[in-house]
């Protein structure tokens, strides 16, 4: 039984919004003697996030692939995905349409959830700002990111290319930042079909995941309950001219964080 401090809560997102008073109570919780739930239905553990922050390339591999570099200067940027209908949870059909080829990517990645906010983060305070972590799967659509149709300055569409409806599926937990560790030292790895894609350590960040909290937090308030998704390693479909289609199944893995796992079905 959790304890008697937690009752009350409506879900993750709440407790996130209390995290400066939860996270003590959950380090100090006996688990070991907690019974087993036998009957239970999973949800998105963070349905209604405010802000979904996605950060740009953050994998020197991962940009050779799509053909580019990183220059010296480097700073991370940011796109936003829609906070409730990317969102699809563990199991869930990622939807494509069917009358048309827009190269459906997959995108394996760390997330971190933010459990204090705050503006103007330095990276030296930036980990004591997650609240935990999770995985994520990117689904990108790559043939409508760039509009032949508008002037040069306006070409990269990328709410059409990262915004679709279950374009985010996420694991079904996010795990306190105490149980992870160092989140510089994870395995993040993607299956297509079973078929390993991507496998790489977070230690090939170029960018952080404090850098990356920092930075995000230079940008906009950072919110409890926002999650970071922190980019993703190479052997994306892009690289490999390969794209999802209709019955396949992605799975995404980070060590000791969770997986994520979803078929890909034609909307309907």
């Amino acid at each position: 039984m959790a304890p008697s401090e937690l009752e009350g809560y409506s879900g993750v997102l709440a407790v996130m919004e209390d995290w400066a008073r939860v996270a003590p109570v959950l380090r100090s919780a006996a688990l070991d003697d907690a019974p087993v739930v036998d009957s239970y239905v999973l949800d998105l553990p963070l349905r209604y996030p405010r802000k979904i922050l996605c950060s740009g390339p953050n994998y020197t591999d991962h940009l050779a692939e799509m053909g580019e570099s990183f220059g010296a200067e480097w700073r991370p940027y940011f796109f936003l995905k829609p906070p409730t209908t990317s969102l699809v949870m563990d199991g869930e059909a990622v939807l494509i349409e069917g009358d048309r080829d827009d190269r459906v990517d997959w995108e394996g990645e760390l997330a971190v959830v933010i459990g204090i906010g705050g503006r103007n983060i330095s990276p030296d305070a930036a980990l004591g700002h997650a609240g935990g972590y999770t995985v994520v799967n990117d689904i990108s659509l790559r043939a409508p990111h760039r509009r032949d149709d508008v002037p040069a300055p306006f070409v990269w569409d990328w709410l059409a290319s990262k915004g679709a409806d279950t374009s985010l599926p996420l694991a079904s937990g996010v795990v306190p930042s105490w149980l992870v560790g160092d989140p510089q030292d994870l395995l993040v790895q993607t299956r297509v079909n079973g078929e390993l894609m991507q496998s790489a350590s977070t230690s090939l960040m170029v960018c952080t995941v404090a850098e990356l909290i920092s930075a995000a937090s230079e940008l906009v308030t950072l919110e409890p309950g926002d999650i970071i998704a922190t980019g993703t390693p190479s052997g994306v479909g892009a690289g490999r001219g390969r794209f999802l289609a209709a019955g396949d199944e992605v799975e995404v893995s980070v060590e000791g964080v969770g997986r994520v796992r979803n078929q890909v079905r034609v909307r309907q």
